[in-house]
């Protein structure tokens, strides 16, 4: 159980406050994960989460393939370009949210209904406040941080307009990460998916309406990803309460609860400091890619978009562990904990070596369905084969992750950052200055920190384990 938690627990125990959350005959919208096979059931919970990601990274691909074919490089470039600056901005509400997500987990792995309403109703006040606040400062700053990138002069003005539309946008994807954080915290991974799939689809056709018939550029872009944005947040979050009963609050469940927001904060600002050191890293490589000009930018923009999707199996499993984990240290069953890494880092690295071996036979033509110049398709099939050699760390990272954060290891999301940070920042300068990689540096520098942070990954995990180990073992 997290230190954060256990207090909280121990005084509702003491209060003797707990309610059933479901009616007879009400349909469940929720999953118990503290029984039952863990590779099934994380499967189960991880594929609408996977499907989901996908139909997202659908939505990517075809706003790059939109923006690529219909207004060309430099426009991809441009929108590209913004991709680190808003990982960066995104990521604080992001880990506030993900911290209220293992709280909520935690209470009801530990059947504490009370304190899951409560925290429920805690957790839309901060990440509503959080999100405001970071978009406001987000958009006041865009074109100071897209110059301080060098950011090239000619796809400035883009650049600038599509990160101005996405920052305004912060409160509304907040209010879908809330939505789906909870969801999942409960065990409910295919309610956020519906929205999801209905608001990729919607985007594509906005995308194709706002800027091709009628010719709005970036900006046409952006405004249709806003618009698909905020009616998922709002369906799946209408969806939710009518539903759900653990949304069903109580008047008593509304008041601000400070050890609820406590253990939030205490977990979810190494989250978003995590978070943040890697967005700042991409941000800085990001910032050696421009330095090579504008088709080494839309080579890196085509790679990128294409290792997202390689990321989606690996990023629903760890959300998956992440609620599997949360809800088993509520029960406070490490061993099931256990369990579940080890299934999962096998499928993983099975998986990888399929996606390793696509990208290494057909990279060329995965980059041409972005970009039809030569010299960009060649640079992105090169960049692809290198890349693709860590595909297996990836894996690594993101089991390691999900297991880590859902047990609250607060520390480790320091760690992991300061990993990435150090690996994205420091080798583009020792590759650039002692070695004669030149562009590749770039790709080079992704792969190695991959293989940095699934080492360290997998050594904190041990370490947890470890202690978990030694703490089994104790008399009772």
């Amino acid at each position: 159980m997290d230190k954060a938690v256990k207090p909280i627990l121990m005084r509702e125990n003491r209060l003797h406050l707990h309610r059933p959350a479901h009616k007879p005959g009400k349909k469940q919208t929720t999953m118990n994960m503290t029984e039952g096979k863990p590779l099934v059931l994380l499967s189960v919970f991880a594929l609408p989460l996977l499907i989901g990601n996908l139909f997202q990274q659908a939505y990517n691909l075809a706003d790059s393939m939109i923006v690529g074919r219909m207004l060309g490089a430099d426009a991809l470039a441009a929108v590209g370009a913004t991709g680190s600056i808003s990982f960066l901005f995104f990521s604080l509400f992001n880990g506030i949210s993900g911290g209220c997500g293992i709280v909520t987990a935690q209470y009801f792995g530990a059947r504490k209904d009370q304190l899951v309403c409560k925290a429920i109703a805690n957790s839309a006040y901060i990440t509503l406040s959080t999100s405001l606040l970071t978009g406001a400062i987000a958009f006041c700053m865009v074109p100071t941080v897209l110059s301080w990138m060098g950011t090239p002069a000619e796809i400035l003005p883009d650049a600038i307009t599509y990160m101005r539309m996405t920052t305004a946008s912060v409160p509304l994807v907040a209010i879908y990460n809330y939505a789906s954080s909870m969801q999942r915290a409960l065990g409910d991974s295919r309610t956020p998916l519906y929205f999801l799939v209905v608001s990729c689809v919607l985007n594509v056709g906005l995308d194709l309406l706002f800027v091709g018939a009628f010719g709005m550029g970036v900006f046409g872009a952006a405004f249709a990803t806003m618009l698909s944005q905020l009616l998922a947040g709002l369906g799946s979050l209408v969806y939710a309460f009518r539903r759900n009963p653990y949304f069903r609050l109580e008047k008593s469940d509304l008041a601000f609860d400070r050890q609820i927001a406590k253990s939030t904060l205490r977990l979810g600002l190494p989250l978003a400091l995590q978070w943040g050191l890697i967005a700042i890293s991409t941000t800085a490589l990001q910032s050696t890619v421009n330095s090579f000009g504008a088709t080494a930018m839309a080579a890196y923009t085509a790679t990128n978009r294409l290792e997202q999707l390689v990321q989606q199996p690996f990023g629903s499993m760890s959300m998956a562990l992440s609620t599997y984990a949360g809800q088993n240290m509520g029960a406070g069953n490490t061993k099931r904990i256990r369990i579940g890494f080890r299934d999962s880092l096998l499928a993983m690295a099975a998986l990888a070596g399929g996606m390793t071996l696509i990208m290494q036979l057909f990279g060329e033509s995965l980059v041409s369905l972005f970009v039809s110049e030569a010299d960009v398709i060649a640079l992105g099939r090169q960049a692809l084969k290198i890349t693709s050699l860590f595909y297996i760390f990836l894996g690594i990272i993101y089991v390691s992750r999900g297991v880590l954060n859902g047990i609250g290891d607060a520390f480790f999301s320091f760690i992991n950052g300061i990993v990435e940070i150090v690996g994205r920042v420091g080798l583009p300068l020792l590759l650039l200055q002692w070695t004669s990689a030149g562009v590749w540096s770039i790709w080079i520098t992704a792969g190695l920190t991959w293989l940095l942070a699934g080492v360290s990954c997998l050594l904190r995990y041990f370490s947890w384990r470890k202690k978990a180990g030694v703490r089994e073992a104790q008399p009772a």
